[in-house]
Formats: C-alpha cells, structure tokens, sequence
C-alpha cells in the first residue's frame, strides 16, 4: 500500500490503518455465489442507533460540540459508529466548525473535517473548506460496462484523501452557484473479503484502468442548483435541479485526465393535501477523457444498490457513463409511516452516444418510510431485478 505522508499528517488524530479481517482463503473459496436476496449490512443495530440519535433527547447528550457519530457509510460497510465535534454557533453563526470519524466493524474508515462560512455577506456569500480520508477495504467491482457478469463479483481496497476548497454565492433564496477546487490522492490496494478474489486477481489494466496504479488528480468544479422543495429530509412537493461540471487533472501519472458532466432533476408532484406524492428524479453523469487518456475505474460512474437501482448489488455496472430514472408512489398509512411503490431504470455505457432510452435495465419493488416531525430517518425498501431480490435498511431518504 502506497503511503500518503501529507494526507496521514491531517488525519494523524483519526487514521490508522485496517487490519484484515478475515484469513486467508483459496481462489476457490473466495468465488462462493453471493445469496440472491441480501440485506443492508447495517440492519437492526445501525438503523436502532440512528432512530435515537434523531430523538431531541439524544440531541442534547453532548459535550462541548462532541456527540456520537452513527453511520454514514456505502453499503455493504457494516455497522459504523464514531464521533463528531460540530459547531455551527460561532460568531453569531457566522463560523461552522465540524470534524467526526467513523469505523465500521469490517474495518471501513472515514474521517473528515470542515471549515466553513456559511452567511457571508447577509447570507449572499459561502465559503467552505472540506478535507477527507476513506479507507474502504471491501469495495465491490464485477468488471467493465453493462455486460459484466454478476458472478465475477471482486473485491478491493479504496483509499483516498481529499481536500477541497468551495465558494459559492446565493443571489435568490433557492438559487446556488459556485466553484471549487481541490486535491485529490488515490490508492487501491488488494481487497480484504474472503469470499471473493481481488481485483487485481481477476481483471487487469486493459481492461480496467488503474487497477495497477493510481494517480493523485487537481480538481476543479463548478455547480448551479436550484432548489425549491418543502423539505430536504422529506420532500412532498417542489423540485430540486442541479448541474455539475468537474475537471480531473492527473498530475502524477499523466494517464487519467478527464472531464465529467453531472445533471440531476427531482420533482414531487403532490395530492390530497401532500397525504399522496408521486416523485420522480433523473440523473445522468457524462464524461470524456483527454485524448490518449482513459478514466480510472475508481472515479467511473457506477449504478446498482440502495441509492440508484435496488433490484442489483451496489456498484454492480461500471462504465464511463451513466443514466438513471427512479419513479416512486408515496402514500402515508399513519402518522410517521408511509408506503412507497417503485421503478427504478438505468444503465452504463462506454460513449456519450448512447444516451438513450434503449435496453434499459429494472428494477421494481415495495417499501416503507418512517419519518419524525416530517423528517425521514429510516427506509426499508425490497427491490427485485433479473439479478434476483435485496432488502434495504437505510436511514437516509432515498430522493
């Protein structure tokens, strides 16, 4: 594992690195057909801990800012749990000031800290600065495009620093605009479960860029959202529209150079006094690579999980683009429960041509929302594709 000095230097107080958890096994072993109907490895514990951090009388167990940190990782992580310091009161709400970090159970890390002014100039002006570290050592990759099969499922290790430096104004209270620039180090490294091979066991750099080496990458971004929904946590009317362009520049390799494009459209349309909602969203991330450039797998776009497509494992398709359409009918049974019925459509695919309507994949399925004064802070949602069924416990609202 390649080591980053300036990067462990930040996050000196939180890092240390993942001990393998499993010993070791054969090829053979390691290529055990994953069950068809699978839960969120979250469960009961995870979702039970979230439920009561979002209880007012948790909200005040704290000390000095310090509070406990639950979650907050990608699927299939595991149980995570940590702590946060967060202050948003200083100098009159002028300074926000957070720093947390979190491990799961099967060695997942993340750890972050922020700085930011978010009320400049009567609120018109923000500026934050945002450092991460992730040490993900279980990172799921099944091949290129859409045609990968579901049984050459493989494992690695993703690990990465980022920094970021982002400026934005608000001219109008439901407008944002702004632009960032960063720094960005990526290692991956041989994955740590033990029912899988590595990746760089299965698949090689023709195939897959960057699985041999990796690059460290300036990023820049600018962004326009526009957002006028009722509520961020629980939306039952307005919409949300947002575009992305960033630019990665590789500076160590000078291989994986390129642009990417991300659109993103979420509308909610409501009935019999918002007790009924239909919500759709839409989203697409485009990119293109510098001539004589190819993108790395670990910044494709993927599709496939909790949050895109329910009916498949997350991060079942890579490729270099991607498009995706989720359609949700929401109805509330009772106070704080609601049902929801979707579909979810999308695919990956190698060009920008592509960007079509045609062999779309699916996924179609059931769930639940449990919301607190209109705030939703659990899902469980079961999604059935060609790939067989899965069940979701998230605490996150999905869209």
């Amino acid at each position: 594992m390649r080591y980053r000095f300036a990067a462990y230097a930040l996050f000196l107080v939180f890092a240390g690195r993942a001990e393998d958890a499993h010993p070791p096994t054969t090829a053979a072993q390691r290529l055990i057909r994953p069950p068809q109907i699978e839960f969120d490895e979250a469960l009961a514990i995870s979702t039970a801990l979230q439920w009561w951090s979002d209880r007012s009388t948790f909200k005040t167990i704290r000390y000095g800012g310090f509070r406990v940190k639950p979650g907050g990782m990608v699927a299939g992580s595991g149980f995570a749990l940590g702590g946060e310091f967060f202050r948003d009161d200083l100098a009159g709400g002028q300074v926000l000031i957070r720093a947390s970090g979190r491990s799961s159970f099967t060695g997942y890390q993340l750890y972050d800290a922020e700085f930011a002014l978010p009320r400049l100039l009567g609120e018109h002006v923000f500026v934050d600065l945002l450092g991460t570290y992730r040490n993900f050592p279980r990172m799921s990759y099944f091949g290129p495009g859409p045609d990968s099969s579901k049984n050459s499922r493989t494992s690695y290790r993703l690990e990465d620093v980022a920094y970021e430096l982002t400026v934005g104004v608000n001219p109008f209270s439901r407008l944002r605009l702004g632009a960032s620039g960063g720094f960005l180090q990526v290692n991956v490294g041989p994955g740590q479960h033990s029912r899988f091979l590595s990746t760089e066991e299965a698949f090689g750099p023709v195939t897959t860029p960057g699985v041999d080496r990796q690059s460290d990458f300036i990023t820049t971004r600018g962004f326009v959202d526009f957002d006028y929904r009722d509520s961020t946590s629980g939306p039952r009317s307005g919409g949300y529209y947002s575009a992305t362009f960033s630019n990665y520049e590789d500076r160590s390799l000078r291989t994986g150079s390129h642009r990417r494009l991300d659109l993103r459209a979420q509308q909610y349309i409501p009935f019999f006094s918002k007790q009924r909602v239909i919500a759709l969203r839409g989203y697409t991330a485009l990119t293109e690579a510098r001539a004589g450039h190819r993108i790395p797998f670990y910044l494709q776009p993927t599709l496939g999980g909790p949050d895109t497509m329910r009916g498949f494992h997350p991060f079942r398709f890579h490729d270099e683009n991607l498009l995706l359409m989720n359609a949700e009918y929401r109805w509330k049974i009772s106070s704080g429960v609601e049902m929801a019925a979707f579909v979810d459509s999308g695919k990956v695919f190698a060009t920008r041509q592509s960007l079509d309507t045609r062999d779309l994949m699916h996924s179609y399925g059931v769930g639940m929302r449990f919301n607190s004064r209109e705030s939703n802070f659990l899902r469980v949602d079961v999604g059935c594709g060609n790939e067989g069924c899965r069940v979701w416990l998230r605490f996150n609202n999905f869209f």
